[in-house]
C-alpha cells in the first residue's frame, strides 16, 4: 500500500495533522517521567499522544485519505461492466474505487471543482492524472457540471455512485440531487451512495470535526433511506465501513417500461 501514490489533495493538517499533538505531548510526557513532574502532566500528554497515534492509524489505514476508496459493497455493479456517473467525483477516490473494482467498467467524474476541505487547486486534471496514476485512464473522462442539475441526458447510465457530496448539501439540495440521479440513471440503473457516518472512527480521528449539511452533523440512517426512496430509487443494502454510512439503491422501473417489458 503506497500512501504516496497519489495525490487527492488533502493538506498536512487532514493528513498528518495528528503529529502536532504526538511530537509535543509525546516529549512532554517523557519530560514528565524523567523529570519527576506532578503525575497529572504525564497523563494528561500521555493521553493526548496516545490519541494522536490512534487519530493517525486510522486517518492512514482504515479511512485511508490517501488511497481510493474501498468498494463497501460487491452488490455494486456485481456484473463487472457498465457506464458509470461519479456524482462530485473531486480528486478521483470513488471514481478510481469503480475503475480499479470493476475493470470493464467506464465512469465519467463530474463536479463543479470548486474549492472545499481546504483543496483551492482542485480540477479534473488532478483526477485524471490520478487515474494515469492507477493505470485506468483510458476508461475515465472527467467533465464540469453540477449534482443538483447535470448536463446529462436522461437514461443514459448502468450506475451512479457519489462519495461524500450530497451530505454537505441542504436539503433543498439533496433533493435535487437525487432527483438528478434518478433522472440518469436507466431504469433498474444502481446507486451507491457513501456520506459520512460521525461513528468512534470519526471521533476519535477528528473530534471537532463539523459537518455541515442537511442531515447537521447526525447521519440518520432511516432518513437517508426515506429520501432515496422517495426520489424512486428502492433500497437493496445499507450497511457501515469506518466513518462511512452506505446505501445502494437501484432505479424503479417507470410504468411504461413495466407495460412494455423493458
Amino acid at each position: 500500500m503506497n500512501l504516496f501514490q497519489y495525490d487527492f489533495g488533502y493538506g498536512f493538517l487532514w493528513n498528518y495533522g495528528h503529529l502536532l499533538a504526538i511530537v509535543p505531548f509525546g516529549v512532554l510526557a517523557g519530560l514528565g517521567w524523567k523529570l519527576r513532574w506532578p503525575r497529572w502532566i504525564g497523563v494528561v500528554s500521555l493521553v493526548l499522544a496516545a490519541w494522536g497515534v490512534a487519530g493517525l492509524l486510522i486517518v492512514q489505514y482504515a479511512m485511508r485519505l490517501n488511497l481510493p476508496l474501498a468498494l463497501p459493497t460487491q452488490q455494486f455493479l456485481s456484473q463487472g461492466t457498465g457506464r458509470v456517473l461519479d456524482g462530485g467525483a473531486g480528486s478521483g477516490r470513488a471514481s478510481l474505487m469503480v475503475l480499479l473494482a470493476r475493470p470493464q467498467a467506464e465512469v465519467l467524474a463530474v463536479d463543479f471543482y470548486e474549492g472545499y476541505f481546504g483543496i483551492e487547486d482542485n480540477t479534473p486534471r488532478r483526477l485524471l492524472e490520478n487515474a494515469a496514476k492507477a493505470g485506468v485512464e483510458d476508461r475515465v473522462d472527467a467533465q464540469v457540471g453540477d449534482l443538483r442539475d447535470l448536463p446529462l441526458e436522461d437514461g443514459s447510465f448502468d450506475a451512479v455512485v457519489s462519495a461524500y457530496v450530497i451530505d454537505h448539501l441542504d436539503r433543498e439540495g439533496v433533493e435535487r440531487s437525487l432527483a438528478e440521479i434518478e433522472r440518469v440513471l436507466r431504469p433498474d440503473g444502481e446507486f451507491l451512495l457513501m456520506v459520512i457516518n460521525p461513528d468512534v472512527w470519526i471521533r476519535v480521528a477528528y473530534p471537532f470535526f463539523v459537518h455541515h449539511g442537511y442531515f447537521g452533523g447526525r447521519t440518520d440512517h432511516e432518513r437517508w433511506r426515506s429520501r432515496l426512496e422517495n426520489a424512486g430509487l428502492r433500497v437493496v443494502e445499507m450497511d457501515t465501513a469506518p466513518g462511512t454510512l452506505y446505501l445502494l439503491a437501484r432505479k424503479r422501473p417507470s410504468a411504461a417500461s413495466i407495460e412494455t417489458g423493458g
